[in-house]
């Protein structure tokens, strides 16, 4: 035992850091673009010393290795971390670090205005920040704090004493109930149910609600009682903590002897206790090294692409600051000399370096510093909380709450997972979408068969139906009128139903293909004993249907223990004789990525030894044994021709093993089981040495239906002008004809086939020579790359070619992702309209989304349904889980989430261009108030010799942003609308405004900056000039402070007037959220100026407003700064439409509503309080006003021509034919009441 004293020794330092790696493997994912397909993703191999010892039920012999606590926190922040790591998080942003140093400055006394004047919008923008912080965060403790006190049985002094999870330690025996949940990772020792097994479920670890088999070993089944469990003393060797939910590798070193253990004896925490009354078990893993609390890694940080574009903008600010403050110095420079000595401080006040004319570089110097704090509001601090307050909005109660994305089957509606990539839904250029349950149903169907080389089956799928139709061939489906209905077996062929496979030709091979069904398998039965009332829990939906479609054949699996499988066999021996046969299964080699097999060893009555299996044609094929030729042959063919039909297939094939050589592989089996070290792979080598020689039985077919919509779906979104791949690990044949059905590919297209199956390729497979084959496949795939750019470059030269579609299999990929190869790859892709890769591994599905997100610079959007969908979803700028029957891995992983793929149309293109509408509006528009309110006070500085002089008062200068032009902000960032979301979904080419970044291109921020410099020079020179001759009630002459709070009135409703101009609705909100600003101003300005502002500003206010001029002033300088606005926005609505433009005009005359018909279903199934919430959305409402002018615009021909392929360019005289043409009458609605 001395070589396990070491080992607890050293374990104790090993164990405090067992997670170094495993977070790493996807993160280094999206960041490049590996060609080797031997990395692994998100695997964590144990560290050194490479294993822990656990020893059970003691706590005194665990305690020097001082093993991680039970107590677990999701919190970000601590009560002493709170503010340091919430400040820090802050402040890493540009802005806010430039208002910190701006603070900073501004009290020292080079500062021309207060501190007040950005510590207090700096501290309110902070203020907001750390309070949502705190907020969201305090939720997170307090669910940390329920999880931490619920109570579970630990056995101290022979009796279950409850105490909660946080005191529960490693090596503890602890009891779980039915229905309770695991607190820790744990080793099965004992079940309630015979043989040691028990039920879990599996749901809050990765979404899979059917039932998963545990089972305890045999050598601990005994100890189930207090008095029992307390004599249990052994002790656990296994693998540090890690991530990897599905795998565990350790020995129970128990009464001397090594008993190796694996993910069967291994309880999760997380997971919940079902159909058994109670286990117990020994902890293993707890608190934050569970293997669940392991795998809450953080989504990759993503950052929109109009957020980095933003980054650039404040960036163009900064330099715009620096040249207002470069030229403000100089000018002071200069105009600083003995002329003017009379304004200088004295020599040795405080300051007065700033205006010595003796040294000039410390003016410049002082001056430069001096301007850069009086022009700090340049940049909009309150930006970035308006922005995240916005996002979070629109997520919560627009996306979320959204009935066209609700799902009433499933009770699933949207989910926005984060609020940071809103607008980026707008800009997508490329979906990459996996195949089976996000284009597909997930719903298997055991459809077709080949059983000793003959076909069985009668159904038409609906990739023939439509492949039919496509042809003008009508076709007739004639059911048998007793075909047998039933969820998982869509089967029609007398042939092999009720015994009748007894008169077939091939008997035998029929009886051991519907064994292989009923025996190669995980799933679990439930329920009665009865085909009809059993229910069969399976880890997929394909297993499911196999067994199922045993049963129907008379191979009826009722009943599992954890070494042997029942099942009732009808028709074998005679026509109708019902047996109830045993079969003791010895092995099981598991199903993985890798192998794309399973196999069962079992012993049948007889005694035989039998090893069935069950995988991929690629696989099996290269197995089986030599001869058998013709059944080979084809059995190919009708692999091929299910393929085409859109059909999965799996082969199936069996071997009987003599004693002798099964004794000797199995004690290597035992042994490689046995490993600590590289357990899967040495246990994947073993199995080699057993899966070869293999007789070919047959092949099934099973059918997954397309879901409802798909081929609608990706035709609006081509049309709007995104393209679509599709990634998926199914044969090319198949993936080919999914693409025809949804309407992905078509017929008028030019196909690119780049596969493996080819002559040169087989050939050089066929000699084995690993280095030649990989030759020979790297030059096919370069000379085909490379034919197929030249004949797609010279069908887009011709103005009438077709589109291009590709088709490409995983194991050319592999080749195509070379480096280099990779260019190549990419330019072929990039000029197809459609793209399809099949026989795609995971990792395969992540390189292709990155080499078009990095390689193309284009915006991507990645959806899928399982887990090997994880690692594509992250990797893409917009990650889009479906929450479907392959657990909830997908969604977990994901930015957004809805239930089915049709839904993807609403998500981007209603919510994502409005959301880029909105966004890119509340960006321009902060840059413009703030531009406009900074370059008033450039312009005054001429006019005060440079010397810094502030011409608002702190005050005012201070809430500019964060109250008096705040609130509209938000209403066109959550309430404006272009179109509405029929018109959005109906004219989808409105998309590509989104995909082209028309709205915030450095073009339309020059437009504003002109606007706004136009607008600063009316509203500073008309107020400033006008006012030289003003006088007020007491006839005293304007001074600076009349002046400027004139102008910063004038600017406040000159902002506010522009926000309506820049809607494309106005609601009431709209108006309440302009008027309340202006009114703010004024409820201020009365309140500060007669009671708080003691200083320039007293009774500022009161004199204005008692001349007539100011009235004057508030009604027609915001008139003349908007006229040219107001000018521009008519010219380019007439002569320039935007493409929404011209659906607006052609749509005016309609009422926007909601259709209640396309929202009938839903009503019909909510619940109450939804029925409430829905008809509460539908009471009358005020109906939005387009603004703009009531004309048709010319270059709607032109619009509505490219929609349907067709070049239409506009005439000079069609504005002028169009401009005098008589509108359409106002049609007048009835009144209802």
């Amino acid at each position: 035992m001395s070589g396990w004293e070491r080992v607890r020794t050293s374990s104790s330092s090993s164990s405090r850091s067992p997670h170094g790696m495993g977070s790493n493997a996807f993160r280094e994912l999206p960041n490049r673009i590996p060609s080797s397909r031997t990395i692994q993703l998100g695997r964590v191999q144990p560290q050194a010393p490479g294993h822990r010892t656990v020893f059970c039920n003691d706590r005194d012999a665990n305690l020097p290795v001082r093993f991680k606590g039970n107590s677990i926190s999701t919190t970000k922040y601590n009560v002493f971390t709170f503010l340091p790591k919430a400040l820090f998080e802050q402040f890493r942003r540009v802005a806010n670090l430039y208002f910190l140093t701006i603070s900073i400055l501004s009290t020292t006394p080079i500062s021309p205005v207060s501190p007040i004047t950005n510590v207090a919008p700096l501290s309110l923008v902070l203020l907001i920040s750390l309070m949502k912080e705190a907020f969201e965060d305090s939720k997170r403790f307090q669910n940390d704090l329920a999880v931490n006190n619920n109570l579970i049985d630990v056995l101290q002094d022979q009796k279950w004493v409850s105490m909660p999870w946080k005191r529960v330690q490693v090596g503890d025996v602890i009891r779980v109930k039915q229905d309770g949940f695991f607190p820790a990772d744990l080793l099965c020792l004992a079940s309630t149910n015979p043989d040691g097994v028990c039920y879990i479920e599996t749901s809050n670890l990765d979404g899979e609600t059917n039932l998963k088999i545990r089972k305890a070993l045999e050598k601990t089944w005994d100890y189930l009682t207090p008095e029992k469990a307390s004599e249990f003393k052994g002790e656990v060797q296994c693998e540090q903590p890690n991530n990897s939910l599905y795998t565990f590798t350790g020995n129970l070193i128990f009464q001397k002897q090594t008993l190796p253990l694996s993910p069967n004896q291994l309880l999760l925490r997380g997971c919940s206790l079902r159909n058994t009354e109670y286990v117990v078990g020994v902890v293993i893993f707890t608190g934050q090294e569970t293997k669940v609390m392991m795998n809450t890694m953080n989504v990759p940080s993503k950052r929109s692409t109009l957020e980095r574009k933003l980054d650039k903008l404040i960036l163009a600010l900064f330099a715009t600051l620096f040249v207002m403050c470069l030229l403000g110095a100089i000018g002071s420079g200069i105009f600083v000399s003995n002329k003017y000595f009379y304004l200088r401080p004295n020599a040795g006040d405080e300051g007065s370096g700033q205006f010595n004319p003796g040294n000039r570089l410390l003016v410049i110097t002082l001056t430069m510093f001096t301007l850069i704090t009086l022009y700090s509001s340049i940049i909009p601090i309150s930006l970035y909380v308006s922005i995240e307050m916005i996002k979070f909005i629109q997520c919560t109660q627009f996306i979320n709450k959204d009935l066209r994305m609700y799902h009433s089957e499933t009770n699933t509606p949207a989910l926005a997972r984060t609020s940071n990539l809103n607008e980026e839904l707008g800009q997508v250029e490329y979906i990459f979408s996996d195949k089976t349950g996000t284009l597909t149903r997930n719903l298997m169907e055991f459809f077709k068969c080949s059983i000793g080389g003959e076909i069985y089956g009668n159904g038409i799928t609906e990739i023939e139906r439509g492949l039919a139709e496509r042809n003008g061939i009508k076709i007739q489906e004639n059911r048998s009128a007793n075909v047998v209905q039933e969820k998982g077996f869509n089967f029609d062929d007398a042939r092999l139903m009720r015994g009748a496979w007894r008169n077939e030709p091939n008997p035998d091979s029929c009886k051991e293909f519907f064994r292989c069904l009923a025996i190669c398998h995980t799933v679990l039965p439930e329920g009665d004993e009865s085909p009809e009332k059993i229910r069969y829990q399976a880890a997929s939906p394909d297993e499911a249907a196999l067994v199922i479609a045993a049963k129907n054949f008379g191979f009826f699996f009722y009943r599992r223990t954890p070494t042997s499988i029942y099942v009732r066999e009808s028709h074998v021996e005679k026509m109708g004789k019902i047996q109830d046969v045993s079969y003791e299964i010895l092995n099981v080699l598991e199903f993985n990525s890798t192998r794309k097999r399973q196999s069962v060893v079992c012993r049948h009555p007889d005694g035989r030894l039998v090893l069935y299996c069950k995988g991929a044609d690629s696989v099996i094929y290269e197995r089986l044994a030599d001869g058998y030729n013709d059944i080979k042959k084809v059995t190919r063919n009708h692999l091929e021709r299910f393929g085409s039909s859109g059909l999965r297939t799996l082969c199936l094939a069996y071997k009987e093993l003599p004693p002798d050589l099964y004794e000797s592989w199995n004690e290597k089996f035992i042994h490689a089981k046995s490993s600590l070290r590289d357990r899967e792979k040495k246990l994947d080598e073993v199995a080699e040495l057993v899966e070869n020689g293999l007789v070919l039985i047959g092949c099934t077919a099973i059918e997954d239906k397309l879901q409802e919509g798909v081929p609608t779906t990706i035709e609006t979104l081509q049309r709007a002008g995104i393209k679509i791949w599709v990634l998926t690990g199914d044969k090319v044949e198949t993936a080919i004809n999914i693409a025809y059905a949804c309407n992905l590919i078509n017929n008028e297209m030019k196909q690119f086939v780049i596969s493996s199956e080819t002559d040169v390729i087989r050939e050089a497979e066929e000699r084995g020579d690993q280095v030649e084959i990989a030759h020979v496949i790297k030059e096919e795939v370069k000379r085909e790359l490379k034919n197929c750019l030249e004949e797609a470059q010279s069908c887009l030269s011709s103005l009438s070619g077709p589109k291009l579609a590709l088709v490409i299999d995983g194991k050319c990929l592999m080749y195509a992702l070379d480096p280099s190869l990779r260019v190549m790859l990419l330019n072929l892709s990039l000029n197809c309209h459609a793209v399809v890769c099949c026989r795609v591994s995971p990792l395969q599905k992540a390189q292709v989304t990155s080499l078009v997100k990095k390689g193309a610079r284009k915006i991507t959007l990645s959806i899928g349904d399982g887990a090997n969908d994880v690692s594509m979803i992250q990797a893409a700028h917009v990650g889009v889980g479906i929450s479907g029957l392959e657990g909830m891995q997908a969604v977990m992983a994901s930015d957004f989430a809805i239930a089915q793929f049709r839904y993807l149309a609403d998500l981007l293109l209603v919510h994502g261009r409005w959301s880029y509408l909105r966004i890119c509006k509340v960006v321009t528009y902060f840059f413009y108030k703030n531009l406009t309110f900074t370059l008033i006070q450039f312009w005054f500085t001429f006019q005060t010799g440079f010397s810094g002089q502030r011409f608002y008062d702190d005050w005012f200068q201070s809430l500019y942003n964060v109250i008096f032009t705040a609130l509209p902000v938000i209403m066109v960032g959550l309430f404006d609308k272009d179109v509405s979301a029929s018109l959005s979904v109906k004219y989808p080419e409105l998309y590509m405004e989104g995909i082209r970044n028309v709205f915030f291109k450095w073009r339309v921020v020059a437009i504003w900056a002109f606007f706004s410099v136009y607008q600063s020079l009316i509203l500073y020179y008309f107020v400033s000039t006008a006012s030289l001759t003003a006088k007020n009630s007491a006839g005293l002459t304007f001074g600076v402070w009349d002046v400027s709070t004139l102008a910063f009135t004038c600017v406040v409703i000159t902002v506010n007037l522009r926000f309506l101009m820049i809607c494309n609705s106005i609601t009431k909100w709209h108006i309440i959220s302009v008027g309340g600003s202006i009114l703010s101003w004024f409820i201020f300005a009365f309140i500060y100026c007669a009671i708080i502002g003691k200083g320039n500003t007293y009774f500022v206010i009161y004199d204005l407003m008692s001349t007539i001029y100011f009235y004057l002033s508030i009604i027609f300088v915001p008139v003349v700064a908007l006229f040219g606005d107001f000018v521009y926005q008519g010219i380019q609505r007439w002569f320039f439409p935007y493409d929404y433009q011209i659906v607006q005009e052609t749509h005016r005359h309609e009422v926007e509503g909601t259709s209640r018909a396309r929202l009938l279903e839903i009503e019909n199934q909510l619940t109450p309080a939804e029925a409430r919430s829905y008809a509460i959305s539908q009471l009358p409402r005020e109906i939005s006003k387009h603004t703009g002018f009531a004309f048709d615009s010319p270059g709607y021909e032109s619009f509505f021509a490219s929609q349907l392929g067709v070049y239409a360019p506009q005439k000079a005289w069609d504005v002028a034919r169009r401009a005098s043409a008589k509108t359409k009458p106002k049609v007048h609605r009835k009144n209802d009441s």
